[in-house]
């Protein structure tokens, strides 16, 4: 699979946030999008899966070399797309284990074994450090911010997308959350063959990633783009001195 954005422009509210972002992952391929405060990054997560309220007015997004504009969240989910959000939201009475199931099967268009769901719930759990008491709690509701986005990593290890985007999976999180949240999204991703997008505006939970390609957000484009040499170059300059600001 290959995920391509080209030359797109996005609103939201009315407001024009993205202005000509091109960008192309391949399975398999791990890319990084950093950048400051307001630079348009949640704002290409949402238009890349069709979030409601951003909408592309110019540019296309295309998944193998077809268009997914017309396309809704749910069915950009089913060609193998996933997005773990910035802000989970908590939804009280639904279940997480009922949630992830449901989405599961809705992927699939088949039936979950619930035994072995559930085997592979309790093993991913081990992993991320999450304790069961959360797993059997409605999804997100009353979860600390660590505990969401853990949550988030959860779901990604369980449906298996061909392509993810996560959305700053290390805010809410202390140092040692991040070492685990990073080194079970390189196994699922590496497991999966999965291409990969990582969001985030620090250099912390790359310390323990590998990404292959990094590029600098700003002002709703792609600024400077690069490797792993351009994590560093942020870690000692700032993001200024890639943007052009004095």
């Amino acid at each position: 699979m290959t995920l391509e954005i080209r030359d797109v422009y996005a609103t939201t509210g009315g407001k024009e946030i993205l202005r000509g972002i091109s960008l192309k992952i391949k399975r398999g391929e791990f890319h990084v999008i950093m950048g400051p405060n307001g630079s348009g990054k949640t704002t290409l997560a949402k238009a890349v899966m069709g979030h409601p309220s951003t909408k592309v007015t110019k540019g296309d997004i295309l998944l193998d070399g077809k268009s997914i504009l017309d396309l809704k969240a749910d069915k950009r989910a089913k060609l193998g797309l996933f997005l773990q959000f910035q802000n989970p939201v908590e939804i009280e009475g639904v279940g997480f284990v009922n949630f992830v199931r449901a989405a599961k099967e809705s992927l699939t268009d088949g039936t979950v074994e619930i035994k072995q769901f559930m085997g592979e719930i309790r093993d991913r759990s081990a992993k991320l450090n999450i304790t069961q008491s959360v797993i059997g709690r409605s999804l997100n509701h009353g979860f600390s911010g660590g505990e969401k986005k853990k949550a988030e990593v959860l779901q990604l290890s369980l449906l298996k997308p061909k392509m993810a985007i996560l959305d700053e999976p290390d805010s809410g999180l202390d140092i040692d959350a991040i070492r685990v949240v990073a080194k079970n999204i390189n196994e699922i991703a590496e497991h999966d063959n999965m291409g990969l997008l990582v969001i985030t505006h620090y250099s912390r939970i790359l310390n323990y990633m590998k990404p292959q390609f990094v590029h600098i957000m700003s002002d709703g484009k792609i600024v400077a783009e690069g490797g792993k040499e351009m994590i560093e170059k942020v870690e000692k300059e700032g993001y200024d001195s890639l943007i052009g600001k004095k």
